[in-house]
């Protein structure tokens, strides 16, 4: 979620597009990345308008999207792979009162909820986490995605404890510190959950009375 912006996406296809056509064309050199980049984000940033629940902030790349998108089809260098995830790691904040989990039953509503950040949602309407579109959590549930790892069992695999309470608060506010240019959302580092919110669905994943640890 860091999933690089919309911009960043955009601009990464420009280049692989410009660099395809000057092979196909004999063209003597192609744009540089920062060229094309900066093309890309000016014909966004005209072109885009704010609606809903989608600002234009979502065309600003921070330095993490930045660099997830330099790299997005080339491998990490660990070095680079190591300073995304100590800086993301720093962002990380806890609640002041200490209090790590909420009520798992609202976290199961927002890992079931897939509205919010569209230009469709309203500006005052619920936002959700859609957790079952990239994970298995409940047994019971019979539809989900699987590019995230199954969380089923997370509480009991891990153990009830307060280190795995801290950690699961850290992977759902800011997956990045864990996994570098992970495709999971930045829930709590872009503020598409609310601090309650989090502590829901962290409940979801280590309250032993949860269905995701039976």
């Amino acid at each position: 979620m860091a999933p690089r912006t919309l911009a960043g996406r955009i601009a990464s296809s420009f280049v692989a597009a410009v660099a395809i056509g000057g092979a196909l064309h004999g063209c003597a050199t192609a744009p540089s990345d920062a060229e094309v980049n900066a093309k890309a984000a000016t014909m966004l940033k005209a072109s885009f308008k704010a609606r809903g629940q989608a600002g234009l902030d979502r065309l600003d790349q921070d330095e993490t999207q930045k660099l997830c998108s330099e790299y997005a089809n080339r491998p990490l260098p660990a070095s680079v792979a190591q300073k995304i995830e100590q800086a993301n790691l720093a962002s990380i904040r806890y609640p002041a009162d200490g209090k790590l989990v909420g009520d798992w039953k609202n976290g199961e509503k927002i890992a079931q909820e897939g509205r919010g950040k569209q230009f469709s949602d309203d500006p005052n309407g619920v936002v959700g986490a859609n957790c079952y579109a990239c994970h298995q959590l409940t047994p019971g549930e019979l539809s989900y995605g699987t590019i995230g790892p199954s969380l089923h069992r997370f509480g009991k695999l891990r153990g009830f404890t307060d280190e795995t309470r801290k950690y699961a608060w850290g992977k759902v506010y800011n997956a990045d510190a864990y996994a570098a240019c992970s495709n999971m959302p930045r829930f709590g580092h872009n503020a598409i959950l609310t601090e309650q919110q989090i502590r829901d669905v962290v409940a979801l994943l280590v309250d032993p009375a949860s269905p995701v640890n039976q």
